[in-house]
């Protein structure tokens, strides 16, 4: 008896150790140190954020370029038409991120730019196919590693029309043949794809509250059914390279999720740790427990099998899984992509069935913020830099410590800010990075970082009103002129140390990276000027060129009647 005893005390022990513990919270002070041998660090854009040229050589409509002309959707009526004319400017853009020595360069593939109407049988864009493979080997003959998403957002416009987007089962084998085209043209030169970057966006605020394409607001099923389809799209594609591309390519395949950190208001409290726990799996659990575990988190089918009952519901409004499509898809992760930008404080909070649900009342649990937290930019995006290594903490103890490389994390300004001395982004930079490297020392397994983002861009429903580049473009310049903020400067010592070797030094890089963006103002307060002088070169110059020809014609006519 007391030997089985302590067999199960061990047992217990050790399951206990599996688990994240939500009493501990160690916010300590900066560490100093550097990240392992072979850290990869890198900078990130996407296609419909940065590329413009929307309707440039042969490419299709995407639902961002229909959801963007519907005016009132946007801040300002704001669009990608044009936005940094990344299209036009793959040298230049190469060219910065070789400055900031990065290992890596994180982008989007725009499906409806290489398959105009989304069906790989219809037709292929091969001018958009040309566009990529310029960027990628470019990229290469930089020695600047590609990291490729194959979709951040811009479904193609037909299948929205045709089938329903993301709400029809079709969409599985469409993005299968548009990935199996990416694997087949740039596979010999891409090693890491992402399938999916930030599928919660996709099916909440594409589906459920309409905030982004294609807009609808199919209230308590829509973000649901979406989601499910998006995941086995993910699976379905994983398995394709797997089979057929991975002996030849050698490359990896995973997914890309965000999520914020949600802490429990009072860590001695069962329900607000549980509810700080649910909030978790109702934002990065519903995509991840499926793909390391095969199904969804069992918090999301209680409380929505819950609420699908007391609203008279025959079966629960999530979607299930077959016990074949379960194994199917657990496994289909090489490595975790990782975004992560805020926190919130979680407590308890019961909602009132409601007559449809919806994917915010399901949760049963109220967000709160500190008001002592940095509000940069964003109205949502508070810096609490501690909550990101308990969010690569909770990932190590829920999902058995898969690879991570965090692909998005970074800061915004308010729209009118034009000073490029950003002294909150290298705050932010310098406290988040710091906790990942604390993370890493925790045994998270954290195998690159990605600054997000390289550039000014297209916001999404933010239009330009945001601004999250380490680099500055000037919008109104025709030519979306770039300008290094101190941030740039910071990072690239960071780069360089790889990490943060002492006090000294890293005090040191803030009072340089001060220095040296103070010349980058002086150029920007200069672009005005510019600008003008451009007008006058190129507006101004040939108007009065075509007066003086018309004047002198008319002058020459006058002189041949005199004569006649």
């Amino acid at each position: 008896m007391l030997s089985r005893y302590h067999v199960l005390v061990l047992v217990l022990c050790l399951s206990a150790a599996e688990d994240f513990d939500w009493t501990k919270n160690d916010h300590g002070s900066f560490y100093y140190g550097t990240f392992p041998a072979g850290f990869s660090w890198g900078a990130g854009s996407s296609a419909y954020q940065t590329e413009g040229a929307w309707d440039k050589d042969g490419k299709g409509l995407s639902i961002w370029d229909v959801f963007c002309h519907n005016k009132g959707k946007i801040f300002f009526n704001g669009t990608g038409d044009s936005s940094c004319e990344g299209y036009y400017k793959v040298k230049d853009d190469v060219s910065l991120i070789k400055e900031l020595k990065l290992k890596h360069y994180l982008f989007s593939i725009s499906w409806p730019r290489v398959i105009p109407t989304g069906i790989r049988s219809e037709y292929v864009n091969e001018k958009g196919l040309k566009y990529y493979n310029t960027l990628i080997d470019q990229l290469l003959e930089n020695k600047i590693t590609p990291i490729v998403t194959l979709y951040h957002w811009d479904l193609p416009q037909v299948l929205q029309e045709k089938f329903g987007g993301w709400q029809n089962i079709s969409m599985v084998n469409y993005f299968n043949d548009f990935a199996s085209l990416c694997f087949e043209r740039f596979g010999n030169r891409v090693k890491h794809w992402i399938t999916f970057n930030n599928p919660w966006s996709v099916a909440v605020e594409g589906y459920e509250t309409g905030e982004h394409a294609p807009g609808l607001k199919l209230k308590g099923t829509g973000a649901y059914k979406a989601a499910h389809h998006i995941i086995k799209a993910h699976a379905k594609v994983w398995h394709t390279y797997d089979s057929q591309w991975r002996h030849n390519q050698n490359g990896l395949v995973g997914i890309s999720l965000s999520g914020d950190w949600g802490e429990p208001v009072d860590i001695t409290n069962p329900k607000d740790i549980e509810a700080a726990e649910r909030y978790v799996q109702f934002y990065m659990g519903w995509f991840a427990t499926p793909v390391f575990h095969g199904d969804y988190p069992q918090a999301m089918k209680d409380f929505i099998g819950r609420k699908s009952s007391q609203q008279g519901l025959g079966t629960s409004r999530l979607p299930t899984f077959s016990s074949q499509e379960k194994g199917y898809i657990k496994g289909t992760c090489d490595f975790l992509g990782v975004g992560h930008f805020t926190t919130r404080y979680i407590t308890q909070k019961t909602s009132p069935p409601d007559r449809g649900g919806s994917f915010y009342t399901d949760r049963d649990l109220a967000e709160l913020v500190d008001p002592r937290w940095p509000d940069p930019g964003s109205e949502w995006l508070y810096s609490v830099p501690w909550g990101f290594r308990r969010l690569l903490n909770f990932i190590k103890t829920q999902y058995g410590n898969p690879v991570i490389y965090i692909t998005e994390n970074g800061v915004s300004e308010k729209m009118m800010c034009t000073d490029l001395c950003d002294d909150w982004r290298i705050q932010y930079y310098r406290d988040y990075i710091n906790e990942m490297l604390k993370a890493i020392r925790d045994g998270v397994n954290v195998k690159g970082y990605t600054a997000w983002s390289l550039l000014d861009k297209f916001e999404w429903d933010d239009g330009y009103s945001d601004r999250f580049g380490l680099y500055y473009v000037d919008f109104k310049n025709k030519n979306k002129t770039r300008y290094p903020k101190a941030s740039v400067h910071y990072y690239k010592r960071i780069i360089s140390s790889n990490g943060f070797p002492n006090l000294r030094e890293v005090e040191n890089w803030k009072r340089k990276a001060a220095e040296m963006c103070s010349s980058s103002n002086r150029l920007l307060a200069a672009d005005p000027l510019t600008s003008h002088m451009e007008m006058v070169t190129e507006i101004v110059v040939p108007t009065v060129c075509t007066l003086c020809i018309l004047i002198t014609a008319l002058f020459l006519m006058f002189l041949l009647r005199r004569r006649t």
